[in-house]
């Protein structure tokens, strides 16, 4: 998809600007454009300052040049330095006697008008440091902004995190992808390495949505039942197929909370984990001959082809197969499946492209300041990456999954209430 321009602004000179740049030129000294943003700092200025009398006069009942009864009044200036898009500046805040007075305009508090806020995120969302960010405003608008600020800023989006991490989901999710991501965290002066769990769905439609991020560093049974259970409160009903690494506890936790849902081992990371250790040199030959498992037409052709390869590859690196034997009934589930379902779990691309925008994250932050700041840095990430999703996953178009949904032998759901046993999971394969 091509991206959008910016649209061009096209000044449209009418008289009364001509007048007002006019007297523009006639009241400052203009010889370039930094004079130019100084006149209009300092017009900016003069504008609040006029704006707050007005408020004043609204807040008290009465305008500056007459007399009035009420026991409130005018009470002088206070000085206030405020950040704007033109430079840091000093504006005049009127006071009244009674200290009620509360500008709009210039909020009590409030110590930026530039909109710096959204510039900060999206570059929190890029994955600059603080540091960095801090720097990149300094150098453009020519303020100091700490990073404490800016932490402080991006602490605003934390309630926008906990409403889509609670959000309401689909009842139906055909194939969910869950996978890790390790960062160094620092935690009461310790750095320590943390793990972010991302759930990756693709729902009926063939679209990717993430559901959900969780950061931790226990993984158990008792542990991922907690999130499936999220799932479920969430109006997840029913899924298909759960594909995941050997994540501590994932099997029975899947087993216990979507009985008959399929838990698959990523083949991706299988294939990886396998060529780990082996050479360049053989690679490529190796890769090779892994296929012939995972592309096998049935699980018995697989069966021999997992025995071909073993026998092949073990006198010069005895331990490569060996996980292939010992996960088969986490990497045989794929089986059941027609070839065009297959492809689409074993191919990775949904998550891999999503986890490549995760890395960035680990290439300019060596170390996380807290949990909380990965999370959010782990949320703007992921709402960079989810404007471009608009189009469904390759080869969805292929087959009807809500078949595959619907035609296995499990409890379908009408609210609450189970309706009826629909038929065997043999029927799927057909």
């Amino acid at each position: 998809m091509a991206k959008q321009k910016k649209p061009i602004h096209r000044v449209q000179m009418t008289e009364g600007k001509r007048n007002i740049i006019h007297q523009l030129l006639e009241e400052y000294d203009i010889q370039s454009a930094e004079d130019i943003q100084d006149a209009l700092k300092d017009l900016l200025g003069g504008t609040i300052k006029e704006m707050m009398e007005a408020e004043m006069d609204d807040h008290l009942g009465y305008e500056k040049s007459e007399r009035s009864d009420n026991d409130d009044y005018r009470n002088g200036y206070k000085h206030k330095q405020v950040n704007s898009r033109y430079g840091s500046m000093e504006i005049e805040v009127p006071q009244d006697r009674k200290s009620t007075f509360s500008p709009q305009i210039v909020k009590k508090r409030q110590k930026d008008i530039s909109d710096i806020d959204q510039k900060i995120i999206s570059m929190y969302a890029k994955g600059m440091t603080t540091r960095q960010i801090s720097e990149t405003i300094e150098d453009i608008y020519g303020f100091e902004t700490s990073e404490s600020f800016i932490s402080d800023v991006t602490d605003k989006i934390l309630p926008q995190i906990e409403d889509w991490q609670n959000r309401p989901l689909d009842e139906v999710y055909p194939i969910l992808y869950i996978d890790a991501i390790h960062y160094s965290v620092r935690d009461n002066g310790m750095i320590r390495k943390l793990a972010a769990y991302v759930i990756l769905g693709i729902n009926t439609e063939g679209k990717k949505e993430v559901l959900t991020i969780s950061v931790g560093d226990n993984e158990s049974a008792k542990y991922w039942l907690s999130v499936m259970n999220e799932l479920k409160n969430r109006g997840v009903k029913d899924v298909l197929i759960i594909c995941a690494d050997g994540l501590t506890g994932i099997k029975e936790a899947i087993a216990a909370a979507f009985p008959k849902t399929e838990y698959q081992r990523c083949i991706v990371h299988q294939v990886r984990n396998t060529l780990k250790y082996v050479p360049d040199k053989d690679r490529k030959a190796f890769a090779t001959d892994l296929k012939t498992i995972y592309q096998a037409t049935d699980e018995k052709k697989a069966l021999a082809a997992l025995e071909r390869v073993t026998e092949k590859w073990t006198p010069k690196y005895p331990n490569s197969m060996k996980r292939w034997k010992d996960n088969w009934d986490a990497i045989s589930p794929i089986f059941k499946f027609s070839t065009t379902v297959r492809t689409v779990i074993y191919t990775t691309n949904a998550i891999e492209s999503l986890n490549s925008t995760y890395r960035k994250l680990n290439r300019q932050r060596s170390v996380f300041p807290s949990d909380t700041a990965l999370l959010k840095a782990l949320y703007l990430a992921t709402f960079e990456a989810t404007k471009k999703w608009t189009s469904t996953i390759r080869n969805w178009a292929q087959f009807d999954i809500e078949k595959y949904v619907k035609n296995r032998n499990r409890l379908r759901f009408k609210g609450n209430d189970v309706v009826d046993e629909v038929c065997d999971v043999g029927e799927i394969t057909a």
